[in-house]
């Protein structure tokens, strides 16, 4: 899967294309629609837009590394230096509460509190039928994470976009990248896109 990450001046994501979360392997009968928006603002770092269609979502959890995978959820993977295996998972609820590593696999991790001197905003967001985050993860946090800060045109990244909720009335697991294992695992970096940075 390919995913092109416009440039733009501001966080106007009606100027980014749209990754739609559409393939459901797992859990069959619920599969809210779901998609997600990336922007590249040259010089300060990448606007994130996720929402998912859905009237009612399951909120629980309100702080920051809440198990909020349990909730209804979206969810960014990211590796942001194409010459490492780390990857960040950056899990986001309606309330606007999240959950973030930076690790090499399910298991090795290390909470982003302990790697970066701020931590993202996570604006939550409503509108008729749906309700999302927006994050923004500045050059700074990018270098303190994963030790690059620099992004040109064309370069590739990794990454995918999930939709769940584990713990729900109707447990769900969404992608955009479609991971192909038996059980539900989004930690899978084998199976992230190309996040590619455009003119």
């Amino acid at each position: 899967m390919k995913y092109v990450i416009n440039r733009a001046k501001t966080a106007d994501f009606s100027l980014a294309n749209v990754a739609e979360i559409s393939e459901y392997r797992w859990e069959k009968g619920y599969a809210p629609k779901a998609e997600a928006r990336l922007l590249y603002i040259s010089g300060r770092g990448f606007a994130l837009q996720m929402k998912a269609y859905e009237e009612d979502p399951a909120a629980v959890y309100g702080n920051y590394n809440d198990p909020v995978y349990k909730d209804s959820c979206l969810e960014f993977f990211v590796s942001f230096n194409k010459n490492s295996p780390k990857y960040m998972n950056f899990e986001m609820n309606s309330r606007g509460a999240f959950l973030a590593a930076v690790r090499t696999d399910r298991k090795n991790k290390t909470p982003i509190h302990e790697l970066v001197s701020v931590l993202p905003e996570v604006k939550p967001i409503k509108g008729d039928g749906f309700w999302g985050a927006e994050a923004f993860f500045t050059l700074d946090f990018i270098k303190q994470a994963f030790g690059v800060s620099r992004f040109c045109r064309g370069d590739v990244i990794k990454g995918n976009f999930y939709k769940c909720g584990d713990e729900t009335p109707q447990p769900h697991f969404g992608m955009w990248s479609p991971v192909c294992t038996e059980t539900p695992d989004f930690h899978r970096p084998e199976y992230f896109g190309e996040l590619i940075i455009g003119e």
